[in-house]
């Protein structure tokens, strides 16, 4: 029996140190991931230390989600002004041609910050799963350990 629990403890440990080595390749690709945003939305640094992993990943997407709307709705409201322009002034066809590329650019740029906030999402959402099964697994894991400490104690 003790050399069965030996055996199990040991392979418990190493599968404790296998999620302990994934959670922290995860944590490494989240951090990257995090510098990435704050790169692009060149927001502040998040300086509460005693936020949890999960909730700064939110906050950070949250926080680029929420640039990438404004962004979107400022270049809707430019191509808004780009027509009412055009309407304007009808007098210099070459002006006219010249909007009409600028409208289609700022439109490629919507559908592109659309299709970045979407990634961001989905990216924040596979983040936030994966912590939380990694958290389960933990949990799980420090139950096992000390059903097996208080059976090794009994049988002390």
């Amino acid at each position: 029996d003790r050399d069965t629990d030996k055996k199990r403890i040991e392979e418990l440990l190493e599968e404790n140190m296998v999620l302990e080595i994934a959670q922290k390749q995860s944590m490494n690709e989240s951090a990257h991931l995090g510098w990435e945003l704050e790169q692009l939305s060149k927001s502040t640094d998040l300086a509460d230390s005693e936020k949890s992993f999960v909730f700064e990943l939110n906050e950070c997407a949250s926080s680029r989600i929420l640039k990438l709307e404004k962004d979107n709705q400022s270049l809707q409201n430019t191509i808004q002004e780009l027509r009412d322009a055009s309407l304007t002034s009808r007098e210099s066809s070459l002006k006219f041609v010249e909007l009409e590329k600028e409208n289609q650019q700022l439109s490629k740029k919507i559908e592109k910050l659309q299709n970045q906030i979407e990634k961001e999402k989905q990216s924040n959402q596979d983040l936030e799963t994966l912590s939380e099964e990694l958290i389960k697994d933990k949990e799980q894991l420090q139950v096992v350990m000390e059903t097996l400490k208080a059976d090794k104690d009994r049988q002390v």
